[in-house]
């Protein structure tokens, strides 16, 4: 079986410079990821939620924190070590893990109200069929949203470190692109914009919005990390209702 993004997790030495890189002070997910997500996400009061590429689940507990009415959670992780931790994260809450890759999991039908994944699909070759699937397990007008690294970004291959330039090349030329991140090395599925737009609609689902990584000061501590952060689009986000 060919390597899948969640495996990267998998290998000891990743998992945790990944879990030590999500607690520095103004991480790209917390200032630039997660306020858009939850803008877009709005109230899940009494909402079953779907999360594909849950990771260590802490946003599903945070979604679960912030409602007091009755939501549930669902979490589909592929990596081992992930699973174990969010399977922690959520022990005593409205919630469960399933270890399982995104595009082979059974999609049940018509069984949540909102679907939900950040910075996983970006892993998937085939959005088409994984997009089909969402369709069919949300409810009538349940909501799909989801935010994945930009295509500016996946564009061309990506050295570790701090960046201070980005030539985008080869932009029509989808397929996956070798990245080196955090000591090692994952595969990410460079497509367009417009492929994610088309894929959408393509699968049966009115597009609702659109939006890029704007940084919003309030989030930032440090003048000059805002300032980086207006430089280029770190992730492109899309909301569809079925």
């Amino acid at each position: 079986m060919s390597e899948r993004g969640s495996d990267f997790y998998d290998q000891e030495a990743n998992f945790e410079k990944y879990m030590e890189r999500r607690q520095w002070q103004e991480n790209a997910n917390d200032t630039l990821e997660k306020p858009v997500m939850l803008e877009l996400i709005g109230d899940v009061a009494g909402k079953s939620i779907l999360d594909l590429g849950c990771g260590d689940a802490r946003f599903g507990a945070e979604l679960l924190d912030s409602d007091h009415r009755g939501a549930k959670y669902t979490g589909i992780e592929g990596s081992k070590n992930m699973v174990r931790t969010a399977q922690e994260t959520v022990r005593g809450m409205n919630a469960q893990i399933e270890h399982a890759f995104m595009e082979d999991w059974t999609y049940p039908a018509n069984q949540y109200d909102l679907a939900i994944s950040r910075l996983a699909i970006h892993y998937i070759e085939d959005t088409d069929t994984l997009f089909r699937s969402i369709y069919s397990a949300l409810k009538d007008n349940g909501r799909f949203v989801f935010s994945v690294e930009h295509p500016v970004i996946t564009s061309t291959l990506q050295p570790s470190g701090t960046r201070t330039n980005w030539i985008v090349d080869q932009y029509f030329v989808e397929g996956y692109r070798e990245q080196q991140w955090l000591g090692g090395s994952v595969k990410k599925m460079h497509r367009s914009i417009e492929s994610y737009y088309m894929a959408l609609q393509k699968a049966g689902f009115h597009v609702e919005h659109l939006r890029e990584s704007t940084p919003q000061r309030q989030y930032f501590v440090n003048e000059e990390t805002y300032l980086r952060r207006q430089r280029i689009p770190l992730f492109l986000f899309l909301s569809a209702r079925k």
